[in-house]
């Protein structure tokens, strides 16, 4: 049974997140939950009639960065260069790299909320990318974090940035070559991903490459590194997530070798687990006391939840020999996993979606599966994470198909909806309104006023 000191700091981060709800802060939004129920979501628009539709405003470049929104502002990052971009979506497994050696502009662009109208847009770093990416991934997978005063960006292989509300650069940092890949075939370079958070004036970073991987702290007003902490893992693509719960605040990390959870105020591990798919992407997502990993590619793709008052290595021995330290991991699946998504938590149940469409819905206590579904018979890929305004969960495919599926335990499809060009990024969520940054556009989707 869980002590009531869990439950109740459990209960202080569910309320906090909803107190959060009309800003987005960072990928995901409040914690990487994916949620704001604080109004209805429509379910059916059309961007061609536009029906639901409040306005979409073009942002140049190439980019898979996420929208995040405070106040009556969103931002958003991109990469721009001469001509058009190669991109290459749908389900393949060819592991090639974009040779490019053209001159990129990473910019920070500032929008109304309410109008699409940009604000500023700025340049924020100008040079020709030190790491390749994928045919699927652009040089700005990585989602901006904010706290109303400060954005944050890792910017490629280009290092992390700081700006004002105005636009301002404050400071920067140069993390080394963010050279994240297939540690199985190193030249095959993907481009990095994991987004930068902020938390009690503090930005953590995780860089989980090639060489030289670490989880980092840096102070949020003039950029000074904290502490920094090696890891020991292949590159990796998931965001670090804050855990405050058992009398302490934890950095919790996906990883293949090293999953795991470490001090915020100090950088010290906590506990560790070896064993997941080996190209971990997802981020951890808290809820119920919990905390969710999941992961794909090799031999596992597993579904897990694991106390946040975890110590130790949680590793099941291969001996058959019991590990006390196991019963940290509350319900695990093996097979169950996704490999791009990031599960969501809504209510007393988690959905997990593959990159083939198949959505699992979970017990998000008890890990017992309560469906697993196609929400599409097509062959289309699904890179976005799902998103949910508490009534409905939306999974956008690459395509741009959203599908809008109750959040209940039973499976069907409410509504199919056309963005009209791919999308690989996650949207954000805030009063009642869904934002959608596709190829080439930002789209506010809101009931008609």
């Amino acid at each position: 049974m869980r002590s009531r000191p869990l439950l109740v700091a459990v209960a202080l981060i569910s309320s906090s997140v909803a107190a959060l709800a009309a800003n987005w802060p960072q990928y995901r939004g409040p914690g990487a939950s994916g949620l704001d129920d604080s109004a209805a979501l429509p379910t059916n628009w059309n961007i061609a009639t536009g029906e639901n539709l409040r306005w979409q405003t073009p942002i140049p470049g190439l980019a898979h960065s996420s929208p995040i929104i405070w106040g009556d502002r969103i931002y958003v990052a991109t990469a721009v260069q001469a001509g058009k971009s190669e991109l290459k979506v749908g389900l393949y497994g060819n592991i090639d790299s974009v040779k490019e050696s053209e001159p990129n502009q990473w910019r920070l662009l500032a929008l109304d909320k309410a109008t699409g109208k940009v604000i500023w847009n700025i340049l924020g770093h100008d040079a020709v990318p030190r790491v390749s990416r994928h045919t699927k991934a652009t040089h700005c997978n990585s989602t901006p974090a904010t706290d109303g005063r400060h954005i944050v960006a890792i910017f490629g292989s280009e290092g992390l940035f700081c700006f004002n509300q105005a636009g301002k650069l404050l400071w920067k940092k140069d993390l080394g070559p963010m050279d994240s890949g297939y540690f199985k075939v190193p030249t095959a370079q993907w481009g990095f991903a994991s987004s930068p958070i902020i938390h009690d004036g503090k930005v953590v970073v995780l860089c989980d490459v090639q060489k030289d991987s670490f989880l980092a702290v840096f102070d949020l007003a003039d950029g000074r590194e904290l502490w920094r902490t090696a890891r020991r893992d292949v590159p990796t693509w998931g965001t670090p997530t804050i855990v405050t719960a058992a009398g302490r605040t934890q950095i919790a990390v996906n990883g293949w070798h090293h999953t795991g959870g470490y001090d915020f105020a100090t950088g010290q591990e906590l506990w560790r687990l070896d064993g997941a798919g080996d190209i971990p992407v997802p981020t951890p997502i808290v809820a119920h006391g919990l905390i969710y990993f999941t992961s794909a590619h090799g031999q596992m793709r597993p579904m897990r939840a694991i106390r946040p008052d975890a110590s130790g290595d949680l590793t099941p021995r291969d001996s058959g020999a019991p590990n006390p330290a196991s019963a940290a991991i509350v319900w695990n699946h093996d097979k169950k996993g996704n490999y791009m998504q990031t599960p969501i938590v809504v209510g007393d149940l988690l959905y997990g979606c593959a990159d083939i469409g198949l959505l699992t819905c979970f017990d998000a206590k008890t890990g017992e599966t309560r469906y697993s579904e196609r929400v599409s018979s097509q062959g289309q890929g699904f890179t976005a994470s799902p998103v949910s305004d508490g009534r409905h969960v939306y999974i956008t495919s690459e395509l741009g198909n959203v599908f809008v599926v109750p959040a209940t335990d039973k499976f069907s499809i409410v509504a199919t909806n056309r963005m009209d060009e791919t999308c690989l990024a996650t949207p954000a969520v805030s009063e009642g309104m869904i934002f959608f940054r596709t190829r080439e556009k930002l789209v506010a989707v809101g009931r008609q006023r």
